[in-house]
C-alpha cells in the first residue's frame, strides 16, 4: 500500500541537499489483522509538529519509516474478537495512534503514557489503511466531519495540557506558539474559564486565528517586548499558566520570566533534542514556588476529547489538503509555516 515514509535521516528545511532529510511516497505492506484489530480505510491524515522532528532522527529510527499518527477513516473489516466497543464495518473512526499494553509497571501504576511496551504497535498513519486494536478505536460524533476528525489526536493533547495545568476557573492564562496545539488549547482553556487569555505568536494570520477562538489579547514575539506586555496585562504579577508550545528555545525563558509567584509552566513542544535551558532555581523554584512540567502524549484524555470535538471551531485547521500521492508537496507545505494545518487525504 501507498505510505507516505521518511527515506532519509536531516532536516527537511536544511539549506545543504546533501545532508537534508527527505520523505517520499513509497510501498508498505499492509498490516495483518489480528482478533481484537480493527482495519480502517484512512480518510485524511493531518502533519504534526512531530512529523518532521521524526524524519530529523529525534528518536534514532532507521529509514525508511512510515509517518502519520492523527488519522480518521471508516473501518472496513474488524476482528472477530474486536466486540467491546460495539464498532461496525462503516462506522466513521479516529483514534489513538499508541496502543498501551495494560500490563507493565507504568500501566497498572496508572501513568500509562510511559509504558514499557508502547512502541510494539508503531503503525504509520499517512497510509492507504491502517490496523488498529480496538482500544485504540473511537466512533467520530455525526457532526463531525472526517476532515475534522483527523484533529482526534490533537484535541486530546490539548485536554491532557489542561489536565496537567491544575488551573482553576478565572486565572490569567498565556500560550506561546500559535501552532495547531496551541490554538486547540487556547480553545479548551477558553472553555475552561481562562481569563486575560493571551497568544504569543509571530505569525499574524495565527494571531488573528486566536482573536476569533476567544483569545483577549496577542502578543507579537518579533515587534513587541513580551516581557513588558505580559506585566501589563496582568498588573505586574504574572499569568497563573504558560503554556509553551512553539518549541521554540527563544521562547523557552520567556515562559518562566511572564509566570506570576506560585504559577505553573507546561513546555508541551518538542523542542530540539540537544536543547537545555538555563534556569536561576533560586528565583524560578524556592522564590516564587513555580510549578514547571510538561507532558507526553494524552492518556487518559480520549473519551473526553471525543465528547468536546463537536463544540470546537475546527474548519480553519482543514484547508489545506493534499493527495497521498502529492505527500512531498504536504510536508514543504508545512515546513512554510503559511497554514494552520495540513492535512493528507489518503483515500
Amino acid at each position: 500500500m501507498k505510505t507516505i515514509a521518511a527515506v532519509k535521516i536531516g532536516r527537511l528545511n536544511d539549506p545543504n541537499e546533501e545532508t537534508r532529510g527527505a520523505v517520499e511516497v513509497i510501498d508498505f505492506p499492509e498490516q495483518q489483522l489480528g482478533a481484537e484489530d480493527v482495519k480502517i480505510k484512512v480518510a485524511y491524515c493531518s502533519i504534526c509538529g512531530s512529523d518532521p522532528h521524526l524524519v530529523e532522527g529525534v528518536f534514532g529510527w532507521e529509514p525508511p519509516f512510515g509517518l502519520g499518527h492523527e488519522v480518521s477513516g471508516v473501518i472496513v473489516e474488524l476482528g472477530p474478537k474486536a466486540t467491546k466497543k460495539g464498532l461496525k464495518v462503516g462506522d466513521r473512526v479516529a483514534g489513538n495512534f499508541l496502543k498501551f499494553c495494560g500490563t507493565c509497571y507504568y500501566c497498572l501504576d496508572g501513568r500509562e503514557q510511559f509504558c514499557e511496551n508502547v512502541h510494539d504497535y508503531n503503525r504509520p498513519g499517512m497510509s492507504e489503511y491502517i490496523v488498529w486494536h480496538e482500544s485504540q478505536v473511537w466512533k467520530v460524533p455525526d457532526t463531525v466531519s472526517l476532515e475534522e476528525a483527523c484533529l482526534l489526536e490533537p484535541i486530546s493533547i490539548a485536554v491532557r495540557i489542561v489536565d496537567k495545568a491544575n488551573m482553576r476557573v478565572g486565572q490569567r492564562v498565556a500560550i506561546s506558539g500559535g501552532g495547531p496545539i496551541g490554538l486547540l488549547t487556547l480553545q479548551v482553556l477558553k472553555r475552561f474559564g481562562a481569563t486575560s487569555l493571551t497568544l504569543i505568536e509571530p505569525i499574524e494570520d495565527r494571531r488573528n486565528l486566536a482573536k476569533s477562538f476567544g483569545a483577549e489579547h496577542v502578543i507579537n514575539p518579533l515587534e513587541e517586548d513580551v516581557r513588558e506586555v505580559a506585566n501589563t496585562i496582568t498588573d505586574g504579577r504574572g499569568f497563573d499558566v504558560v503554556i509553551e508550545a512553539s518549541g521554540s528555545p527563544h521562547a523557552a525563558n520567556v515562559a518562566t520570566d511572564i509566570a506570576s509567584r506560585g504559577g505553573t509552566v507546561l513546555y508541551i513542544a518538542m523542542f530540539p533534542k540537544e536543547y537545555e535551558m538555563p534556569l536561576n532555581l533560586y528565583k524560578k523554584c524556592y522564590e516564587q514556588e513555580l510549578t514547571i512540567s510538561g507532558t507526553f502524549v494524552a492518556p487518559y484524555a480520549f473519551p473526553r476529547a471525543i465528547q468536546l470535538m463537536p463544540n470546537l471551531d475546527l474548519e480553519p485547521f482543514t484547508q489545506k489538503i493534499f493527495p497521498l500521492e502529492r505527500g512531498v508537496e504536504a510536508f514543504e507545505a508545512h515546513m512554510s509555516g503559511k497554514y494552520p494545518k495540513v492535512l493528507i487525504k489518503c483515500n
